[in-house]
C-alpha cells in the first residue's frame, strides 16, 4: 500500500520545500482561549496526522494555520515570515485548506468548484489557460469525479461533494495542503482512496500534508509525523510509533485499548477495549495480529 512507501522513504528530504510552524500560539473564540503557548513546526514534505479528541483544538489550530482565525499572541510563520504579512494571492499559491464542512454557492457545478482551486494561480493578464484545464481534469480524475463534472455539488451524496472539495484542494496545486476530516462522510472504500491520493500528492509531487484526523488507525497508516493534542496543548508528537501508545490514548481520549502492530502496514494497531469487552486488567498484555 502507499502508506508503507510513505513511511519506508527517508530520503524525502524538506530542501526546497516552504517551511510552516507555529510559535507561542494563543487561539482563542472571543474570551474562550482554545489552544495556548503551541509550539509546532511541521515537517516540510511529509504527511502529518493531528489526533485528538473533540474540542481539543485541533480543527482550531489547523484555522490559523491557514490564516483563518488571527492568533490573540504567538504567530504562524512560513519561510520565516508570519502569514498575516503574506499578500492573500501570494499565500494562497503556497497554502491550500480544505475547511470542515464546507458549503458551496447554490447552483454550483463540480467543474466550476474545482476551477476555483485555479484562483489564485491567475491575474488580469494571465486568465484561464490550458495548463489550468489540465491540472482541473487531473484533478477530476484523481478524485474519480469526472462522470460528476457537470452536476451541481448541492445535488450530490455527503462523500461525493466531500471529493469534489477534495478535487478542488488538488487543483489548487498548492505545495502545502491542509485538511480538516478529509474523509468525513466518505464510506470507507473511499476514505481509502482519499487517504491513498493524498499519499500519492506526497510521494510523487512532494507535497506537505497536514491533516486533522478522526481515525487513529488511519492516522499511524498515513501519515508519517502525528501530534496529539489535549485541550488545546500538543500532547506527545513524533513518528506514530513513538507516539501512539496505549498510555497515550488514555491520556488523550479517555479510552482504554491494546496497541498492536497493523498487519498490513506494520503501523500501531489501536484496539479499544469499552466496559463491555474488558477481559484484562492489563490491556497491553493482549495479543494484536
Amino acid at each position: 500500500m502507499h502508506a508503507n512507501g510513505a513511511h519506508a522513504n527517508g530520503e524525502r528530504p524538506g530542501g526546497g520545500r516552504p517551511d510552516l510552524r507555529a510559535e507561542g500560539l494563543r487561539l482563542a473564540y472571543d474570551d474562550r482561549v482554545v489552544v495556548e503557548d503551541l509550539d509546532l513546526v511541521i515537517p516540510p514534505g511529509r504527511i502529518t496526522a493531528v489526533v485528538g479528541a473533540n474540542a481539543c483544538g485541533k480543527s482550531t489550530l489547523l484555522r490559523a494555520l491557514a490564516r483563518l482565525l488571527a492568533p490573540k499572541a504567538g504567530s504562524v510563520l512560513l519561510d520565516g515570515r508570519s502569514v498575516h504579512q503574506i499578500p492573500t494571492r501570494a499565500l494562497a499559491q503556497q497554502l491550500g485548506i480544505l475547511p470542515q464542512s464546507p458549503v458551496a454557492p447554490e447552483g454550483l457545478t463540480v467543474i466550476d468548484l474545482v476551477g476555483r482551486g485555479r484562483s489564485p494561480h491567475q491575474t488580469w493578464w494571465r486568465q484561464w489557460s490550458s495548463g489550468d484545464e489540465e491540472a482541473v481534469n487531473e484533478a477530476l480524475r484523481a478524485t474519480d469525479m469526472t462522470d460528476l463534472a457537470h452536476r451541481a455539488v448541492d445535488e450530490l451524496s455527503g462523500g461525493q461533494r466531500q471529493r469534489a472539495w477534495i478535487a478542488m484542494a488538488v487543483a489548487q496545486d498548492t505545495p502545502v495542503m491542509l485538511l480538516d476530516e478529509p474523509t468525513t462522510y466518505l464510506d470507507l472504500a473511499h476514505q481509502i482512496d482519499v487517504l491513498d491520493l493524498i499519499t500519492d500528492l506526497n510521494r510523487h509531487q512532494g507535497r506537505t500534508v497536514v491533516m486533522v484526523l478522526h481515525d487513529l488507525n488511519q492516522a499511524c497508516r498515513y501519515a508519517d509525523h502525528v501530534v496529539a493534542m489535549k485541550a488545546g496543548r500538543v500532547a506527545g508528537e513524533g513518528a506514530p510509533a513513538e507516539v501512539i501508545t496505549a498510555e497515550m490514548v488514555e491520556d488523550v481520549f479517555g479510552l482504554r485499548c491494546v496497541v498492536g502492530e497493523d498487519p498490513v502496514s506494520g503501523t500501531p494497531l489501536i484496539v479499544p477495549m469499552g466496559r463491555h469487552h474488558e477481559g484484562t486488567d492489563d490491556p497491553a498484555s493482549v495479543p494484536v495480529g
